[in-house]
């Protein structure tokens, strides 16, 4: 987010820049001279460049914003339309540090160009065709990304994917999260930038969740946690009816749940694996150590336990059967992804099972 018009001004001038060095590229296109700030009939864009093409005038009408979230360039647009309406000639030109997919999309859908810094462009009119995409994100575009993601926002987006049609009020989606109000509005505030969520009467509620996991996923971090490889002489059903009385249990000390693997053997089968796999708080550590009868391991290990940092995860926790707590689809979903190449076969099992959301 910008921290000040000179910030503005300064994108403002790169965004010129990197116009201007583009069309000089293109020896089919005469620039005849660029305009900044211009307003006619109190419509308003940030640059007009007069421009020939084998002779012919046009105008190139540019709105450059800080942000190319899929809901300010909605806006830019609006703006570029309404300039161009009272100009002949004109070709339309979004300018933005960077524009996702998305992004992009809304532009060809409108019949507007576009250009970033990272590269990306698409101009195209009357025999000028100028097109490249780019592959890498913008520091900072990651940076954001992963801030979307990170545990206590994670909690939020858990709970809201758990029905995506709901609508929230912001004080009960913190409540049902479990973080403060502030929080919610935050990740509120990211959701409707990128348009995966919307705002109906009765509250903000999921447009887009099918978007919105695979970014996650593509982003995806690991909640903070210890590693510990065990091993347990329980096979079978004696270890299943073993760890049933030990998982998520909110009236009593200690919490864990089964995870990855083992959580997607109870939500959506897809294979069986020798290892089982746990999330736990450090009380659920040791009850697990205790009523699984677990063994230290180097090598050979059959049970693998992640200790939280944070037990927020549990808030998610999903019951598959009586006593049986696991983690949720979603959670599910996004650990089995970065769990190698078996690991991904069993998330697009389950996604398509459980994941597959009605439009």
């Amino acid at each position: 987010m910008l921290k000040s018009t000179e910030s503005l001004k300064e994108i403002e001038q790169q965004a010129h820049q990197k116009l201007l060095a583009l069309l000089e590229q293109i020896s089919a296109i005469t620039v005849k001279g660029v305009q900044t700030e211009t307003s006619n009939r109190d419509q308003e864009v940030d640059a007009v460049a007069h421009i020939e093409v084998s002779g012919k005038p046009y105008t190139l009408v540019c709105e450059v914003k800080s942000s190319g979230q899929p809901r300010h360039v909605r806006t830019g647009l609006y703006q570029l339309r309404n300039y161009a309406a009272h100009h002949e000639r004109s070709v339309q030109v979004f300018v933005a540090p960077y524009l996702s997919q998305e992004s992009q999309a809304l532009c060809r859908e409108a019949g507007v160009g576009f250009l970033d810094f990272q590269g990306n462009v698409r101009i195209v009119f009357d025999g000028i065709f100028i097109e490249r995409q780019v592959d890498s994100k913008p520091a900072a575009e990651r940076r954001d990304l992963r801030s979307i993601f990170k545990p206590k926002s994670a909690q939020v987006l858990r709970s809201m994917l758990r029905d995506p049609k709901r609508a929230w009020r912001v004080t009960e989606l913190a409540e049902a999260a479990g973080v403060s109000v502030g929080h919610v509005s935050n990740v509120r505030a990211a959701l409707l930038d990128r348009e995966w969520g919307k705002i109906s009467s009765d509250g903000l509620f999921l447009s887009e969740p099918d978007t919105l996991l695979e970014e996650w996923c593509a982003a995806y971090e690991p909640p903070p946690a210890t590693c510990l490889p065990f091993y347990t002489t329980l096979h079978g059903g004696a270890l299943e009816t073993a760890y049933r009385g030990l998982l998520k249990d909110e009236g009593a000390a200690g919490l864990a749940m089964l995870a990855s693997f083992s959580a997607a053997n109870w939500i959506s089968p897809y294979g069986r694996i020798a290892t089982q796999y746990f999330y736990a708080d450090k009380a659920g550590l040791e009850k697990l150590r205790e009523g699984l009868k677990l063994q230290a391991s180097n090598k050979g290990e059959n049970v693998v336990v992640n200790v939280l940092k944070d037990t927020g995860l549990f808030r998610d926790a999903y019951e598959a059967a009586e006593g049986v707590f696991c983690t949720s689809p979603v959670q599910t979903y996004l650990d089995l992804a970065h769990a190698g190449e078996r690991g991904r076969e069993a998330a697009e099992h389950l996604k398509e099972e459980k994941l597959s959301w009605q439009k």
